[in-house]
């Protein structure tokens, strides 16, 4: 019997799947959650850097992805100074950092896919999906 087979259900924080592939998709699943991962597994970034990075994505959006990955404790969020103008940085934890091998087999996947059935185009925002 496979692992991720071995009870009826898998449970984390109070939430039952019915394998381990589930509750990884709900971990990382849906069009930002990786991306936002994959800008962070090098160096902690401000909103702002994530937001010129990620182009397409909303500011609504990218907000609320990010307190989703900090309440699942994949990155964490630092606030330095007590006044206004505060700097917000956002970074993996150890949890998140376990992710990297995975992102790195996506993006390989995503460029082969990309080599093979596409094309690399030129970074405007009309041909970004």
């Amino acid at each position: 019997m496979k692992i991720e087979c071995i009870g009826d259900h898998v449970k984390l924080n109070g939430k039952t799947y019915p394998c381990t592939v589930s509750l990884a998709m709900d971990l990382i699943g849906g069009k930002w959650k990786a991306v936002i991962l994959y800008h962070l597994k090098t160096e902690p970034k401000r909103y702002s850097e994530l937001l010129r990075e990620m182009q397409t994505v909303t500011e609504m959006t990218l907000s609320l992805q990010l307190k989703q990955l900090e309440k699942d404790g994949l990155i964490v969020r630092k606030v330095y100074g007590k006044k206004p103008p505060v700097k917000v940085v956002y970074s993996l934890t150890d949890f998140g950092k376990t992710l990297v091998p995975a992102l790195e087999a996506i993006t390989a996947w995503g460029n082969q896919i990309a080599e093979q059935k596409g094309e690399f185009i030129s970074n405007t925002l009309e041909n970004i999906v």
